[in-house]
């Protein structure tokens, strides 16, 4: 289990293997200049926290597991395509939510063909 401290104010405790997933998707957003949306569950009687991850922002991410996790390239993929969308990144306790199908969008101003 390893733990997300944010600007020294809330820490988290994440699975190592998230954890491992979470700083490269951090690493990635944060090098290109992006900021992002990140939810995650609390269990202080609080459902969820959300926090902006930016660069002005103090994250700090510690691991307490033996071994190096393996990274699954296809996760990387996922929450990079979460952590880019409109609503963010969301973490769960099982790990990652789910990605919400929606209905398809009509153009604007036209008509559905």
């Amino acid at each position: 289990m390893g733990r997300l401290i944010y600007r020294d104010r809330a820490a988290f405790d994440i699975d190592d293997r998230i954890l491992a997933h979470l700083r490269i998707v951090v690493m990635n957003k944060l090098r290109r200049n992006e900021g992002f949306m990140l939810q995650l569950p609390v269990n202080e009687g609080v459902r969820q926290a959300s926090l902006w991850i930016h660069a002005s922002n103090a994250l700090v991410m510690q691991f307490y597991g033996g071994r190096e996790p393996a990274i699954d390239r296809a996760l990387v993929d996922q929450m990079m395509h979460d952590a880019s969308s409109a609503d963010g990144l969301t973490l769960t306790a099982a790990g990652i939510a789910p990605a919400t199908t929606s209905p398809p969008r009509q153009p604007v101003g036209g008509r559905s063909a």
